[in-house]
């Protein structure tokens, strides 16, 4: 099973902004924007996630346990952008600083045995 399905601490630990056009079905954006709220001129946060402790509202987890996203295919740019560290060899800044935040231990290699290459996310082309 892919580690992120038994954690979630990412979406409870950082604000999720992105450019506004990622919400605007007009400009091909998909994020539903029902969930999101107005941050600065150009950009838009998942709602929940502004707050002094983080918790995106598309978020269904007990951090730890299990976690999804309710949103996984429609989810902002930049939650697509936050590899699992060592999924694809290297650490992840941001993965390891959620986990700690959450007393989660961080991944380690033997977390990825038996993960299928189908089950990891690929990284988006930029």
């Amino acid at each position: 099973m892919h580690p992120c399905l038994t954690c979630g601490a990412c979406c409870a630990h950082f604000r999720v902004s992105f450019h506004w056009s990622e919400a605007d079905p007009d400009q091909g954006g998909v994020v539903p924007i029902g969930l999101t709220e107005p941050l600065r001129v150009h950009e838009r946060v998942m709602r929940g996630t502004s707050r002094k402790s983080p918790w995106c509202v598309a978020l269904d987890a007990d951090i730890g346990r299990y976690s999804r996203c309710t949103i996984h295919d429609r989810r902002p740019s930049v939650c697509a952008l936050v590899p699992a560290s060592l999924e694809f060899g290297e650490r992840s800044v941001q993965c390891d600083k959620a986990r700690l935040a959450h007393g989660l231990p961080l991944l380690v290699e033997a977390d990825w045995v038996g993960v299928m290459e189908a089950e990891k996310n690929p990284l988006p082309e930029t």
